[in-house]
């Protein structure tokens, strides 16, 4: 039976907002230079008759998403915003009511054929992949679920119980979770506060010595500037994954840049992550740069907290980079691979001990991926997209109410801080850092909490 907090969409409007980067992100083998956001506004109707609107917005994040060699990144950039607006529209003929779980749950299963069809229109040799789809479709996702808690006048976090969910877990996972709703595995309260993760990427200067021309743009520009300006504690070292000895010393480079940093504000304890975007051949890879850095600095060693997605993202077909001596060592959390539950279970059968969650693969899919990760134990972390501004704000909320989640990446400071004015004037803990953390305690309004 229906329940009365149950919605139906009224109207959907998708738009495009782009903002140039501060300076250039290298990921992948590529440099970005622009944030293109997918934005959505949602208008629901609950059971009462109420109305209310919801927001959702996530970077386009093409090159990450989709990395082809058949199709160019302008042209999974225009599909990836074809395949945002169809899935838009599909809420033109959605008129049941249902938890936003519910209606997500049933809309995503036209991605696929969406995907086929936007290759075809646009004449692509290939369909957008499972990964693009979920990025592209993640802003109505979210739209909903805030339209859902602002109808409702609760918190989004808080309506994930059997007194608004029609279905347990069991309905979308499998029998493990039969009797148990979302509201087990997130909390009513988010965290006060929050370390935040600070993008060191391939091409950013680590010292003066690395800088050709300053920006002078009243921002920090190398690795010590930051430190000092945000009292940040926590790194995350972006490597190359198929030079070994760059990935080392890249790695001691940083711990003495920030050694040095640390011992002048009186700091004594900071964390770094690794991440190799998938370029890594093997565990071999990943076994070898480990040791070496211990060997060099069992300091930087000690400081690892845990190493992202290292090797191929297709786990089928390169199911013999099992990660089990790595996880042995730090956490090894799946990233890209993840998109669906069933990607989860052949992550952790490949020896994978941790999970990456992204609001820009979906809410829906993001809250899934957290219950199934605490189910089984696993490491957690939530990174952005160099999400600014709301999606930011959404990535957050997410990880302030995930137990077992240490810290949020947020790098969109770094590289678009132009799209973060308007927010940080509303919410300025989250994005004015001077000690290392965000005030994430402030994201308990309405919807999804800002």
């Amino acid at each position: 039976m229906s329940k009365s907090t149950d919605v139906r969409i009224i109207d959907a409007v998708v738009s495009i907002e782009e903002h140039p980067f501060r300076t250039p992100l290298k990921f992948g083998g590529r440099l970005v230079e622009k944030n293109r956001l997918i934005n959505v506004q949602v208008t629901v109707e609950n059971g009462n008759g109420d109305h209310a609107i919801g927001l959702g917005s996530m970077p386009i994040g093409n090159v990450w998403a989709w990395p082809s060699t058949k199709v160019s990144p302008e042209q999974a950039e225009k599909a990836m915003e074809e395949f945002a607006t169809r899935v838009v529209r599909l809420t033109d003929i959605v008129d049941d009511f249902g938890h936003p779980v519910d209606i997500i749950y049933h809309v995503s299963a036209e991605y696929f054929h969406q995907a086929k069809v936007v290759a075809e229109l646009l004449g692509l040799e290939e369909p957008l992949p499972e990964l693009a789809q979920l990025v592209a479709a993640s802003p109505l996702d979210a739209a909903i679920h805030d339209a859902y808690g602002k109808v409702n006048e609760v918190n989004s976090y808080n309506a994930l119980s059997k007194d608004f969910m029609n279905h347990d877990l069991a309905w979308y996972l499998d029998e493990q979770f039969k009797g148990e709703y979302l509201d087990k595995y997130t909390s009513r309260k988010p965290k006060e506060r929050m370390p935040l993760y600070h993008l060191v990427g391939a091409v950013d200067p680590l010292t003066d010595a690395d800088i050709k021309e300053r920006l002078n743009d009243d921002l920090p520009e190398t690795l010590p500037e930051w430190i000092a300006a945000d009292g940040l504690t926590h790194l995350k070292i972006k490597l190359n994954g198929e030079d070994i000895d760059w990935d080392v010393n890249r790695v001691l480079e940083i711990e003495g840049v920030t050694a040095e940093a640390q011992s002048k504000r009186g700091c004594e304890e900071w964390f770094y992550s690794t991440d190799f975007n998938e370029k890594c051949e093997n565990v071999e890879y990943v076994l070898d740069f480990l040791k070496r850095v211990q060997e060099q600095s069992p300091a930087a060693y000690d400081r690892i907290q845990y190493i992202e997605q290292p090797t191929h993202r297709d786990l089928k077909a390169h199911s013999d980079n099992k990660m089990h001596a790595a996880a042995k060592l730090k956490p090894v959390v799946i990233d890209e691979s993840l998109v669906d539950y069933e990607a989860l279970l052949l992550a952790r059968e490949q020896g994978y001990s941790g999970v990456a969650l992204k609001a820009c693969k979906g809410h829906t899919e993001a809250l899934f991926a957290a219950a199934a990760a605490q189910k089984y134990n696993m490491f957690l972390c939530v990174q952005d997209l160099t999400c600014p501004a709301y999606s930011f704000l959404h990535s957050a909320s997410l990880a302030a109410r995930v137990p077992g989640v240490a810290a949020i990446e947020g790098n969109g400071r770094q590289y678009c801080p132009a799209a973060n004015r308007v927010w940080a004037h509303q919410v300025p803990s989250m994005f004015e850092i001077t000690d290392g953390t965000v005030g994430t305690g402030d994201l308990t309004g309405f919807g999804l909490g800002f």
